[in-house]
């Protein structure tokens, strides 16, 4: 037997309030390579929830993992400029 779905479930289900929203990182040098690096495998919220616990070491090694446990596929010089602009954009202050 074959059961309909609720109308309001379906209009609510293909709102615009349901889909996922860009994330807006702070602007800075290195952004773009963020984004088209980092974005091409998970979502950009990561790095805002995980800025307040993350030192400079930590975020290299975060950049590291991402490259050796993940298998991302990221060059030293663009791996560089990703801890360059996360230390800088979300480290700690004075960092």
């Amino acid at each position: 037997m074959h059961r309909a779905m609720p109308l309001a479930f379906l209009l609510l289900a293909t709102t615009p309030a349901f889909a996922e929203q860009p994330v807006q990182l702070k602007p800075g040098a290195g952004l773009d390579v963020v984004e088209t690096q980092c974005g091409a495998c998970h979502s950009l919220d990561y790095v805002r929830m995980n800025s307040p616990f993350l030192t400079p070491d930590a975020w290299k090694a975060e950049v590291a993992k991402m490259r050796t446990a993940f298998g991302a596929e990221i060059d030293d010089a663009d791996a560089a400029v990703i801890v360059n602009y996360l230390t800088a954009m979300y480290g700690p202050p004075g960092s």
